[in-house]
C-alpha cells in the first residue's frame, strides 16, 4: 500500500513479533477476523478474550455479503506468546438478525479485579452504542452484565484495583453534537459497586495528541508502576484523500497507539505523555493485508516480573499480534522532554 502521510513510526524500544499470534485459522468454529483482544494472567495461565467477526471473506464482502455475526472467544497459553488453545464454544455469540435489544458484544478488555475476571465490552443495541461491564465466571464459561452506560459510549477499561476506595475506569463518550464529528476524548469515572458511575472528569483531549486529528480513546487496562499508571490509548488521524485500504471501498483512517502515565492517586491527572506514537502500522499485516489496513488497536498489556511489558494488539481489524518493550523505557517515553 502507498505510504500514508505524515509518516508515523513505532517507538524505538518496541519489538514486534513479525507474524500474528492468533488468527481465524486457529478457531474451532466459524471465524473471519480475530482481533482487539484483552489479555491477562489468571490462575497460572495467560487468558485471551478476543473478538471474532464471522461469516464472510474479502471476495464475498465485495459482492455484498456482510458479516453473519460477532462472537467473543477465549484462548489460553502457558507463555502468553504461542500455542494458544481456543475454547471450543465462545463466551458470547450474537448472530445478526436475532432481534433482541443487545445486538452484539465486542472489543473485550479483560481486567482481574479483587481476584476475579471482569470484561468491559462495546455493546451495540437497537438504541445506540453502549459500554458494559460484566463479571465473568472463573472458568470463562459464563458472564453477568453488571452495568451499561447510556448511549453513546464505548472503549471502557477498568483499573485493576480500587483507587481512593472506588472502582475506576476510563472511557470514550462519543459527543457528536457538542464536539463535531469524531472529536472523541478520554474520560474518567468512578463507582462504589461497579454499577453506579459518577465523578466524571476529562483525562485527555484529542487536541492534546499531536499525531491525532480525529479521535482518541482508552486501549488496554492500565498497569501500575512506581511512577504512575502506565496507560495506552488509541489515536486516529484521517485524510479524506486516502483511497481503498482493505475490503471496504474507502477507508480514510489510520489507528496508532499512544502511551501516557496517570497519577497513582488521581488517575484523572496525566503525569506525562509520549508526543509520538508507541505503536504505528509498519508491518505488511498492519499496512497491506486485512479488513481495514493501517489499524493498530491495543487491548491487553501485561507487566512481567523481569520488567518486560507484553502489548497485545489487533492489526488491520483482522489478526491478533504481540509487541514487547522494557517497562523503564516505556516510562521514559512518558517523562522525558520531547
Amino acid at each position: 500500500m502507498p505510504k500514508l502521510y505524515p509518516e508515523l513510526f513505532s517507538a524505538p524500544c518496541i519489538v514486534k513479533r513479525p507474524t500474528p499470534i492468533l488468527t481465524k485459522d486457529d478457531m474451532p468454529y466459524p471465524a473471519s477476523l480475530i482481533f482487539n483482544a484483552g489479555v491477562q494472567k489468571y490462575n497460572g495461565k495467560y487468558v485471551m478474550v478476543f473478538r471474532n467477526d464471522y461469516g464472510t471473506d474479502e471476495e464475498k464482502f465485495a459482492a455484498g455479503t456482510h458479516f453473519a455475526g460477532t462472537s467473543v472467544g477465549v484462548a489460553y497459553s502457558d507463555n502468553g506468546i504461542d500455542n494458544w488453545q481456543v475454547k471450543k464454544i465462545p463466551l458470547a455469540d450474537y448472530p445478526n438478525g436475532l432481534g433482541q435489544e443487545i445486538r452484539r458484544l465486542y472489543d473485550p478488555r479483560l481486567t482481574i479485579l479483587d481476584g476475579h475476571p471482569y470484561l468491559c465490552m462495546a455493546t451495540d443495541t437497537n438504541h445506540g452504542v453502549l459500554g458494559c461491564i460484566a463479571r465473568v465466571s472463573d472458568d470463562f464459561e459464563s458472564y453477568e452484565i453488571l452495568s451499561t452506560s447510556i448511549p453513546d459510549d464505548r472503549n471502557m477499561v477498568l483499573f485493576p484495583e480500587k483507587i481512593g476506595g472506588l472502582y475506576t475506569r476510563l472511557e470514550r463518550p462519543m459527543p457528536v453534537y457538542s464536539r463535531g464529528r469524531d472529536r472523541f476524548d478520554i474520560w474518567f469515572s468512578q463507582s462504589p459497586d461497579l454499577r453506579f458511575w459518577g465523578n466524571n472528569k476529562l483525562v485527555l483531549g484529542v487536541e492534546d495528541v499531536p499525531y491525532a486529528d480525529d479521535k482518541i480513546g482508552p486501549a488496554a487496562p492500565p498497569v501500575k508502576t512506581p511512577k504512575g499508571w502506565l496507560t495506552t490509548f488509541h489515536a486516529v488521524d484521517r485524510d479524506e484523500n486516502r483511497g481503498k485500504g482493505g475490503w471496504e471501498k474507502k477507508w480514510t483512517k489510520r489507528y496508532t497507539a499512544g502511551i501516557m502515565l496517570l497519577d497513582l492517586e488521581d488517575p484523572s491527572k496525566v503525569v506525562g505523555m509520549c508526543k509520538t506514537p508507541l505503536l504505528a502500522p509498519e508491518l505488511p499485516m498492519e499496512t497491506d493485508e486485512g479488513f481495514r489496513t493501517n489499524v493498530i488497536f491495543p487491548g491487553g498489556m501485561i507487566l512481567e516480573p523481569d520488567g518486560e511489558v507484553k502489548l497485545y494488539y489487533g492489526a488491520s481489524d483482522t489478526v491478533e499480534c504481540l509487541a514487547t518493550a522494557d517497562v523503564n523505557e516505556l516510562i521514559a517515553l512518558c517523562t522525558e522532554r520531547r
